[in-house]
């Protein structure tokens, strides 16, 4: 994908509203917090996706820099996004 296609990408993405937002399996194996902090986070996550507030306030990451600075979560990262191709690939 060109920069041109990334930022068309953009742009039609900011254009939608989330009508409904799905966690991958496994995205809070590594909270620390108690059922009613995981609870309360979903909901503040899902209402800043509905409400547009989500985009406003996003920083776009640059991977090649966090893989330098924070492997580990690049790590982490990758293999959510790994982890969610694989489910969405049985799901189809």
């Amino acid at each position: 994908m060109t920069v041109v296609q990334r930022q068309e990408a953009s742009l039609k993405m900011t254009d939608k509203k989330f009508q409904h937002v799905e966690f991958a399996p496994g995205a809070f194996d590594g909270f620390e917090g108690t059922q009613e902090e995981l609870d309360g986070m979903v909901v503040d996550i899902k209402r800043m996706f509905t409400s547009g507030e989500f985009e406003h306030t996003a920083l776009e990451v640059d991977i090649d820099e966090l893989i330098a600075t924070d492997p580990d979560m690049a790590e982490k990262i990758f293999q959510a996004l790994e982890d969610y191709n694989k489910t969405q690939r049985k799901l189809q």
